[in-house]
This record gives C-alpha cells, structure tokens and sequence, in this order.
C-alpha cells in the first residue's frame, strides 16, 4: 500500500511558477513509476507527466513540454512537479499518482494509487 500527499499548490500570477511536491509512505517508493494528472473545473482529467521507477524516462502532455519538469528523489520518497511559465489554463487540482507498471503512463487506469490532489490556481 503506497499514500501520497501532496503539497506546494497555491496562488500565482500568470508567468511565475509553481513547485508541487509529492511525498510518497512505503518502502518501495523506488520500484513505482510517478505521475502527476490535472483536473479544471468542468473538465475532464488529463494526463500532466510521468516518470519511470529509476527516474531514466520522463514524458509530458503537449500543453505543458518545455514548461514543466518532473522529478523524483528516491532517498526521500518524492516526487516533484516544476513549474514555470505558468498560464490561466493551468489552474486545476493536480493529483500526484503511483503504479509499479511501466507502460500507458498517460492513461489513469495504469495507476494504483492516487493523492487527495492540491489546487493550482493562475491569476490573469
């Protein structure tokens, strides 16, 4: 059983940024691919990014490349979401996700294990 808590959400003006940090429970945190989803209000989820066990492969959505960068630190059971140039259309409840898998890591199904979710607010 793996609990993620979220954390670093707030208020920004759109341009600044943004660090969200996820702190993983559990021994194994290493052997677990992270991700992060988003969910607007009337929206449906979608997929921010990801990152593999090992931290070797990260992937984005195409609304967020080149802005936000994932990572993770296996010593301290985190995983972290920069980011930067934020716009009005980042604002959502941003959810920090678990699965021991390795594949469909854009797909919500491939997670086991979801947090409560921080909300992200960008002021115009």
């Amino acid at each position: 059983q793996v609990q993620l808590v979220e954390s670093g959400g707030g208020l920004v003006q759109a341009g600044g940024s943004l660090r969200l940090s996820c702190r993983a429970s559990g021994r194994t945190f290493s052997s677990y691919s992270m991700g992060w989803f988003r969910q607007a209000p009337g929206k449906e989820l979608e997929y921010v990014a990801s990152i593999l066990w090992s931290g070797g492969s990260t992937s984005y959505a195409d609304s967020v490349k080149g802005r936000f960068t994932i990572s993770r630190d296996n010593a301290k059971n985190t995983v972290c979401l920069q980011m930067n140039s934020l716009e009005p259309e980042d604002t959502a409840v941003y959810y920090c996700v678990a699965t021991r898998g390795t594949i469909n890591l854009r797909r919500q199904y491939a997670y086991d294990y979801w947090g409560q979710g921080t909300q992200v607010t960008v002021s115009s």
